[in-house]
């Protein structure tokens, strides 16, 4: 299984209206975390039922504790933004 896939997976328990998980490793070339062949650097969209009423730290907690270990190796950045249904990013 792919870390994709995986992070897709764990994340899954937060059973999402929608995600989109982006790759961005080859943006950060040569950075200290970046590691051949990717995997390091994440751009996640999430919305979930789940954040609703939770503040902005709360809500990134319940993602980090979903990937587990996968926060520490392989993922070295990910960039979340993360709604509840009906909110915007305005």
């Amino acid at each position: 299984m792919s870390v994709a896939q995986e992070m897709r997976r764990r994340l899954g328990a937060l059973a999402p209206l929608r995600m989109e998980l982006v790759d961005e490793s080859a943006k950060h070339a040569g950075h200290a975390g970046a590691a051949p062949g990717g995997n390091t650097h994440w751009n996640l969209t999430i919305v979930s039922a789940a954040f609703a009423g939770k503040p902005t730290v709360a809500r990134h907690r319940m993602i980090y504790q979903a990937l587990g270990e996968l926060m520490q190796n392989p993922i070295h950045a990910l960039a979340i933004r993360a709604r509840a249904p009906g909110e915007t990013d305005a």
